[in-house]
């Protein structure tokens, strides 16, 4: 019996924004296609995006190559999205325990920023009866998506009554009412979504804020990046002043000739992301560059470790969430690059613990480039965006079978998803 190490989706529009559930199903934690659940959200220039949930079509996709005349994932429910959204994420795995005030039992949360932060209630299924027939395309009857809340605050910067267009967010494993998101007006907002308050806004950037990430393990510090090329930190507990973690090189040469602008042209930081296995390290990585730059906390103003391997512009990274730092980096080069950081980032000083401060200086390190990627997958086409699953269990079907433990990738590009075993 092979195991599958390919699922395949085609969605009915270009895909963008792209999250694997974090824990099982209420009540379905045994089920192997609980763990097996995509949201998605859709991207075009228009008011009629949509955002959806994908999962497995039959369970023995995972165990049998035979079921290649149906698809793997199947849509279990979408929802009207309006403006394209820029981040989707499910609730951190930490979110099934947590007291919420207004959200019940059975329901999962979703978030999505776009014109606003909204939060998402799914209700799946009941364990569904086994089906005879394979190929028969499972009833949405008990699949739920409804718009619990829209959250967009007043802007400290701009007048306008709606709030500025939203880039993206970060939701906080350790008290995930915490949400922090960033903006095209040069803010980031800490939201309470159980209680649909704004807990405070910060001017963090010179120019726009493209993403934003807590520091895991911490409900007080959280890191930026943006258009100004720099990567900053803040700790709400002292919110006077932010840490310049990392600034772009300025450019050589000063602006161009007869721009309208005396600030010199600096290169825009796009994302940033966290190793889950020690925090003291990120990624992030510029616009419309190549290489994809590893940052220490310890030591800031320089890259410790830059990874060179994409051949066009990186579009998107992600930690998995094993012990052992793998970073998956996608790009325009329709490849999909796999790095096995363990040997560069291990390290014998003690980790920072994340209620200590902003500072546990190393003396500087000496940059590393890495050019050398464990595995690559080469995609038909562009890669936009990518997710890993966590740590999947091995899990025992109805039919006898059994899955193997591990992570699983997804990645999109264009309108389709693929999910690979790694």
């Amino acid at each position: 019996m092979t195991q599958t190490t390919l699922l395949q989706y085609e969605a009915p529009w270009p895909v963008h924004a792209l999250d694997w559930c974090k824990s099982t199903a209420p009540g379905h934690q045994s089920r192997p296609r609980s763990a097996f659940r995509l949201g998605i959200a859709s991207f075009s220039e228009d008011y009629r995006n949509r955002i959806a949930i994908v999962g497995l079509q039959d369970e023995r996709v995972l165990v049998e190559d035979d079921y290649t005349d149906y698809p793997d994932f199947v849509t279990l429910v979408e929802a009207n999205h309006g403006y394209p959204a820029t981040n989707l994420q499910w609730q951190p795995a930490s979110a099934s325990g947590f007291p919420w005030t207004g959200k019940a039992p059975a329901a999962e949360l979703l978030a999505t920023t776009g014109d606003a932060l909204r939060v998402w209630e799914y209700f799946g299924d009941a364990p569904p009866a086994s089906s005879a027939y394979v190929g028969r395309q499972p009833t949405g009857g008990g699949h739920r998506l409804t718009l619990k809340t829209a959250l967009s605050g007043q802007s400290k910067v701009q007048s306008q009554s709606t709030g500025p267009p939203l880039t993206s967010f970060s939701w906080n494993e350790k008290a995930p009412s915490l949400v922090v998101t960033s903006s095209i007006d040069t803010t980031c907002t800490v939201w309470n979504i159980d209680t649909s308050t704004a807990i405070t806004q910060l001017i963090a950037h010179d120019r726009e804020v493209y993403d934003v990430a807590w520091l895991p393990g911490s409900t007080d510090i959280f890191v930026s990046v943006g258009a100004d090329g720099s990567l900053r930190a803040f700790d709400l507990r002292s919110l006077e002043h932010s840490t310049i973690l990392y600034e772009t090189p300025a450019p050589k040469s000063g602006p161009p000739a007869g721009s309208a602008s005396s600030r010199l042209p600096t290169s825009p930081l796009l994302r940033i992301a966290f190793n889950p296995a020690d925090s003291n390290y990120m990624s992030t990585f510029h616009m419309d560059g190549q290489d994809v730059q590893i940052l220490d906390m310890r030591s800031p103003g320089q890259p410790v470790i830059e990874l060179r391997g994409h051949r066009a512009q990186v579009n998107a990274m992600g930690w998995s969430t094993t012990d052992r730092p793998t970073l998956a980096t996608a790009g325009d080069d329709c490849q999909v690059l796999l790095w096995d950081l363990a040997t560069y980032t291990q390290t014998a000083t003690s980790p920072r613990t994340a209620n200590s401060r902003l500072n546990s200086p190393r003396p500087d390190v000496k940059k590393r480039v890495v050019s050398d990627p464990i595995m690559a997958y080469s995609a038909s086409s562009e890669v936009t965006n990518l997710a890993w699953s966590p740590q999947i269990p091995g899990m025992t079907m109805n039919t006898g079978h059994s899955t193997a433990p591990g992570e699983w990738l997804a990645i999109a590009s264009g309108r389709s998803i693929k999910a690979l075993k790694v």
